[in-house]
């Protein structure tokens, strides 16, 4: 049986039972995490490659051409609790089916095995990581969105993109605790699409 091509040429989806620990090290990875507002529409799409830095997707930039963009060569997408909200948000919002075209390892699985319970917060405060905007919440990005979008407060959307940036730059390092792996430097390159471009 000749495996289903994925649209825009991106490889099939390989089930998460085949992901391997060899796999984890050796395959182009990217970590993703979403921001959403009131209405639940996504404000933010964040994704971090070791291969090329962050991308934020922001407002009209959040489309599903830029996801893919952003996301070209990658094989798996790691995220925390992605599989219940991110991916299905993402989904349903721009029409993008992340769980179908990428590998996809959900690190609050792993968490759970190692008896870390809690949002993504609260395991790096058990685990010593420290964010540059510790005291925030998922509950406060979309008080930040509000703001920019209905005052033009600039500063508001500097601290969400901070934020939702201090997620995915985080995320590596979790997996690499998580598994025993070593620890990459973060790949300081920021690149932020605020339309289709």
């Amino acid at each position: 049986m000749r495996p289903v091509q994925s649209p825009r040429g991106l490889p099939p989806h390989v089930p998460l039972a085949r992901l391997t620990i060899d796999t984890m090290r050796t395959d182009c990875a990217a970590y993703l995490d979403i921001e959403t507002a009131f209405d639940g529409s996504i404000t933010v799409i964040g994704i971090y490659r070791p291969d090329g830095g962050t991308f934020q997707l922001v407002g009209g930039g959040v489309t599903d051409v830029n996801v893919y963009r952003a996301l070209e060569g990658v094989q798996t997408l790691y995220t925390y609790n992605g599989g219940s909200f991110d991916l299905p948000v993402i989904r349903r919002r721009i029409h993008a089916d992340l769980k179908r075209d990428f590998r996809h390892h959900d690190l609050m699985r792993d968490c759970w095995r190692h008896g870390l319970k809690g949002g993504l917060k609260k395991v790096e405060q058990q685990l010593g990581i420290v964010r540059s905007t510790a005291g925030m919440t998922g509950w406060d990005a979309p008080r930040l969105w509000h703001r920019y979008e209905t005052r033009g407060d600039t500063a508001a959307l500097e601290l969400l993109l901070r934020y939702n940036r201090d997620d995915i730059v985080h995320l590596p390092r979790l997996r690499a605790l998580l598994h025993a792996l070593p620890e990459e430097p973060i790949h300081e390159a920021l690149t932020i699409w605020s339309s289709e471009t």
